[in-house]
């Protein structure tokens, strides 16, 4: 029999976890409020956060570039959020 359940954001979250991570512009007001052991930014800075599967943040930085190459050197699959 085949168990048609629907899958819950967290089993989603889970399955991607070690090969998905999200690069996802915020400002560094955001940064802030999200994760909140983040260091003290200056407010209105352009930032983005290379974010696991299940919502860990992995890294922040100013250019999309960076984010996306840390992903890489971890064999990370990016997605981008808007």
């Amino acid at each position: 029999m085949i168990d048609r359940s629907p899958i819950t954001p967290e089993l989603l979250a889970q399955l991607g976890v070690a090969k998905v991570a999200y690069v996802k512009p915020m400002r560094s007001d955001e940064i802030t409020r999200m994760f909140p052991q983040a260091p003290a930014l200056p407010p209105g800075l352009d930032l983005f956060a290379l974010v696991s599967a299940d919502g860990m943040p992995i890294m922040v930085t100013d250019r999309r570039e960076d984010a996306v190459a840390n992903a890489w050197q971890n064999e990370l699959e990016t997605v981008s959020l808007h």
